[in-house]
């Protein structure tokens, strides 16, 4: 199967890209206007006149403040560190993977695994432990409360919030949807209230968690005084575990480990003082209208009726280029003027005289001070920090976490946060951008400022190795 990318995409794109630029400066351009219209007329007024208007310009400024949008504040969020009975070492990994599939199959998930970016430490559910591994229902609810209840008490314990005072619940895990959800679960577990709203996301992806931290925004926007908490996760041994042989599907089970990550977001006044983070921008792109990134990470059952995630050749091409799109609806609330103005000026050559120039990739490294690029795989951040320019240290808290955790889809931008502020390096004042690549095929980011000074930090899912970090992880690992 080919690896270019789908050229209809890339010219749809191209053009689509272009449309949406016009219209966004469009826009700014009648504002200006707007505002040059409204100086003139306020120079012609007569004195009386020009004070009536001010009243009226006051109270409806004054009315603008009461009803405009709420601050979304992240108080606090606790990352899910299995435990040590849990670490599956690449050997052990291989050595049951020959008892399962045989000696051909397993040297293939080596391959595989030498290249991953996975270290020793990663840690897979105790079922799957087992030979074979044991999937079932029980067993996925089991692998659900192990790492949301830990994960989070944590949190509870951390931020000192009564779950009594908890007024919505978002959670996303992509491939496990029982019923009662898990959402559900957490209610019940925690004896929230009556009145609390339960929302449970499946199927979304590793790029669900700013979905999540979206659909919060949207909440705590209109519901003043209320608190939110999100659950991002993946639940390991569920349909998405393979026990098959088909080459394609057997990626996935090299890559995925256990995680899950707990976050209270608010827009409470008295919340403020204690939060870390500020939320800017959740800004969402999906490219699911071509059939070739539609179907590139795809759940399907192979020739014996088993069921688990085919990984296309396409992937990476493919998340290129919604990464591409993304940046486009992106660099519009993050980027300064003049960056956007070079992007324009050779998207606009590209698209009406030369066909062929390359179009300016603008310093998006410039606009944060950190960046936490998904871990699904090696070959994903690779993908980005060429895409994007970045430094060795800009995607090291990805390699990172990636060495030590593995792909824990959706939550594995938290754990990258979480080992920026174990090494000390958040400010206050920083930036901060998450981006997420997934199924859909979805590229979506999460934006956030740093809003408090973190003298002294509670060090998560990396306390006891964090000084034995960064580690140089080779492009061959042999074991």
């Amino acid at each position: 199967m080919s690896t270019s990318p789908n050229p209809s995409l890339e010219l749809s794109g191209s053009l689509d890209l272009l449309k949406h630029v016009k219209l966004n400066y469009h826009s700014i351009f009648n504002r200006f206007l707007f505002f040059l219209l409204l100086m003139f007329m306020a120079s012609r007024l007569s004195c009386n006149n020009f004070l009536r208007i001010s009243v009226v310009f006051l109270y409806i400024a004054t009315l603008y403040v009461k009803t405009r949008p709420r601050a979304v504040y992240l108080i606090d969020f606790a990352c899910y560190k299995p435990p040590f009975w849990c670490r599956v070492p690449n050997a052990s990994f291989l050595e049951h993977s020959r008892e399962i599939i045989g000696e051909d199959r397993a040297n293939f998930m080596m391959r595989v695994l030498e290249r991953s970016g996975l270290g020793e430490e990663t840690a897979l559910p105790p079922l799957a432990h087992y030979i074979p591994p044991e999937a079932s229902l029980g067993g996925s609810r089991d692998e659900s409360e192990l790492i949301i209840f830990t994960a989070v008490d944590d949190l509870f314990q951390k931020t000192g919030v009564d779950p009594k005072d908890i007024n919505v619940v978002v959670v996303n895990c992509n491939s496990f949807a029982p019923m009662p959800s898990l959402a559900s679960m957490i209610v019940n577990r925690y004896k929230l209230r009556a009145d609390v709203r339960s929302f449970n996301l499946s199927g979304m992806g590793c790029s669900a968690s700013p979905i999540s931290i979206g659909l919060a925004r949207d909440i705590l926007r209109v519901q003043p005084d209320s608190t939110v908490l999100v659950f991002s996760t993946e639940i390991i041994v569920s349909p998405a575990w393979y026990t098959g042989t088909q080459r394609s599907m057997l990626i996935p089970n090299c890559l995925f480990r256990m995680g899950g990550v707990a976050i209270l977001l608010s827009n409470r006044p008295r919340h403020r003082a204690d939060a870390k983070y500020r939320l800017h921008h959740v800004v969402r792109t999906h490219i699911g209208a071509d059939d070739k990134a539609y179907k590139c990470l795809y759940q399907v059952e192979d020739a014996d009726g088993r069921l688990g995630i085919s990984l296309s050749k396409e992937v990476m091409p493919i998340s290129g280029q919604a990464m591409k799109r993304h940046l486009i609806e992106l660099g519009q609330f993050v980027l300064p003027w003049w960056e956007q103005l070079l992007f324009v000026a050779t998207l606009l050559r590209r698209s009406l005289i030369d066909p062929k120039a390359k179009v300016y990739t603008p310093e998006f490294r410039k606009a944060f001070e950190h960046i936490c690029v998904h871990a699904g795989g090696r070959a994903v951040i690779d993908e980005v920090q060429m895409n994007l320019g970045l430094s060795a240290e800009q995607v090291e808290a990805s390699r990172m976490a990636l060495h030590r955790f593995g792909n824990t889809s959706s939550s594995s931008v938290w754990y990258e946060l979480s080992y920026m502020e174990a090494k000390g390096r958040m400010k206050k004042g920083d930036r901060v951008w998450q981006i997420g690549l997934g199924s859909g095929f979805k590229c979506n980011s999460s934006v956030w400022e740093c809003v408090k000074a973190m003298d002294k930090v509670d060090q998560g899912p990396w306390s006891g190795c964090i000084d034995r970090y960064p580690v140089e992880v080779p492009e061959v690992l042999k074991f």
